[in-house]
């Protein structure tokens, strides 16, 4: 397996989500590279033709990263925006900027379950299915979480969802 490659492919992917569970550029940076040495180990043993789901495997062992720095260090998650186009217009940068952090702040707010679930379901855009095997729920599960997460979200923080 070309490992480089591998990383080349998958490397954005891994630091957008571990970004958008730490909230620390610095935080996610030292997590993606753990995943990835992770992976290398465990790859350089993994039997030639067995099949592997990449994308999911890598967010998966990021999560289970993520969720041990948590319960180890008691820290809280800060979830942090992507910075806008700077070809935008200084008005346009304002407005996502302040759009950005409205959605960071309500994202903050969901309870974990659900905000791993909406995370990977919309800004990693991954099928059920594949969110199913990196949190190690049913995928009936995961869709009431990714349905209930964006319920609170509508709804504002009050814990109310729209079901």
């Amino acid at each position: 397996m070309d490992f480089e490659a591998v990383v080349r492919e998958h490397q954005d992917r891994v630091y957008s989500f571990a970004l958008s569970m730490t909230g620390s550029p610095a935080d996610a940076q030292d997590l993606s590279q753990e995943t990835f040495w992770r992976a290398y180990r465990v790859l350089q043993k993994w039997p030639a033709g067995r099949p592997l789901a990449m994308k999911a495997y890598l967010l998966k062992i990021t999560l289970n990263l993520q969720r041990n720095r948590v319960r180890y260090a008691k820290k809280l998650v800060h979830l942090n925006g992507e910075e806008p186009d700077h070809r935008s217009s200084p008005e346009d940068v304002a407005i996502a900027r302040t759009r950005t952090r409205e959605l960071v702040k309500q994202l903050q707010g969901l309870p974990v379950r659900y905000r791993e679930a909406v995370v990977l379901r919309y800004a990693q855009d991954l099928a059920y299915e594949d969110i199913a095997k990196v949190l190690g729920r049913p995928v009936g599960t995961v869709k009431s979480d990714v349905h209930r997460g964006l319920g609170l979200l509508r709804g504002g923080s009050n814990g109310t969802a729209l079901d």
